[in-house]
């Protein structure tokens, strides 16, 4: 079975029952896959069922779980220090047979339930003894040692070796719907990622230009959806035709206004339709300075377009860092697959990077913007992106 920890939530106070069960559902969902089953104890959740060919495929999933602070494959036996005795001789046994024949142990223990009658201290030291009996050659180090045995007394005993890190965070959902511009570059997907992980319920919103982008570029989005997925829950995907929009802007407006300008008929096209899908805020990409379009200046010139908050979760990171959040999260190598997308295609030699807002509104005043809005919406197609 699986001991599966949560951190965060403890902080919750009266409240926690609500994170813990939404937690519950989101462990329950991925413990289909595997035919297992979850039950809630003692501050932890259980995962039982899980078959030995799919344990490691089951602990990297649990471990992707927004919410969860750490997982440990276990063996769950009697509250009998006989039973005990005998499970953590044979589980230290099986690690020592995977390590150098110089490894060492020792015996952490934790007694969540006070109603049994060996502290733990006493637990540790007698399984302690017990395995030097019964394990030839394993020897003991308190300060340094190869690996460490745990001993949980709760509902059951539960005892382990291993302890994998997870994502951390809040339960996907427990922070309201937020609306993703999701570009197909290595930025919108980490901010994504990063706003799930405070609990944020993530749909998508991606404009194409065909025939300026190919469907290989469409395909590239939906895949960074797939991808994201994993860590956030299906997430609905809204394609918007963006060709109409950005064909009027360049031909009717000043070609440095071209950049923000788009990103302002995004910003709006994105509000209604987080409106309509109940998101209460908008999520981008942007790191300040990093684009002529994420200056302080063109940043308060799109913020004002839309009445939505706008959440910008990369705004101090830098090129590399979120570079490095995209490999570690497995959104990188999809992103930077040479297919163009919309914000590409049009791309003026000299950017605005401090906008007049009298310049951008009169510009706006000479697209038809109601209108263009209006069209761009009705055609949106949205479609289901699943991991799964």
């Amino acid at each position: 079975m699986i001991l599966v920890r949560y951190g965060e939530i403890f902080l919750k106070g009266q409240n926690r029952p609500y994170f813990e069960n939404v937690l519950k559902r989101a462990l329950a969902a991925c413990a289909r896959k595997y035919s297992a089953v979850v039950e809630k104890g003692l501050g932890r959740y259980y995962v039982r069922n899980v078959a030995p060919q799919d344990m490691s495929a089951a602990l990297d999933s649990f471990s992707k779980i927004f919410g969860v602070h750490s997982v440990s494959p276990a063996r769950e036996v009697d509250k009998e220090l006989s039973v005990i005795l005998e499970a953590a001789a044979a589980i230290s046994s099986a690690k020592y047979a995977r390590l150098t024949p110089s490894a060492t142990f020792k015996v952490e223990s934790k007694r969540a339930d006070k109603r049994f009658p060996i502290s733990s201290m006493e637990l540790s030291s007698r399984v302690g003894e017990y395995i030097l009996d019964h394990v030839p050659g394993l020897l003991v180090d308190v300060h340094n040692p190869s690996f460490l045995l745990h001993i949980e007394i709760r509902e059951t005993a539960f005892i382990y070796t291993d302890t994998l890190p997870a994502r951390g965070g809040m339960p996907v959902g427990t922070s309201g719907r937020g609306l993703l511009l999701l570009s197909g570059g290595i930025d919108s997907p980490v901010a994504g990622y990063m706003m799930a992980k405070r609990g944020v319920e993530i749909e998508a919103i991606h404009f194409y230009s065909y025939p300026y982008t190919s469907e290989r570029a469409r395909e590239k989005v939906v895949s960074l959806a797939k991808i994201l997925s994993e860590y956030t829950g299906p997430i609905r995907l809204h394609l918007v035709p963006f060709t109409d929009i950005q064909t009027a802007i360049y031909e009717k407006c000043p070609e440095e206004q071209l950049t923000i300008l788009m990103r302002i008929f995004m910003m709006k096209i994105g509000e209604e339709i987080a409106r309509v899908s109940e998101c209460g805020a908008l999520i981008t990409g942007e790191s300040l300075g990093q684009v002529a379009s994420q200056t302080m200046a063109s940043i308060s010139v799109t913020n004002s377009a839309v009445s939505l908050p706008v959440f910008r979760p990369l705004i101090g990171m830098d090129k590399s860092e979120i570079m490095e959040r995209a490999q570690q999260i497995g959104t990188y190598d999809t992103s930077i697959l040479p297919y163009e997308d919309c914000c590409t295609v049009f791309v003026p030699k000299h950017p605005v990077t401090h906008p007049a807002p009298r310049k951008i509104a009169l510009s706006m005043e000479q697209l038809e913007s109601e209108t263009m809005i209006e069209k761009a919406v009705a055609a949106t197609q949205s479609l289901i992106a699943s991991h799964a």
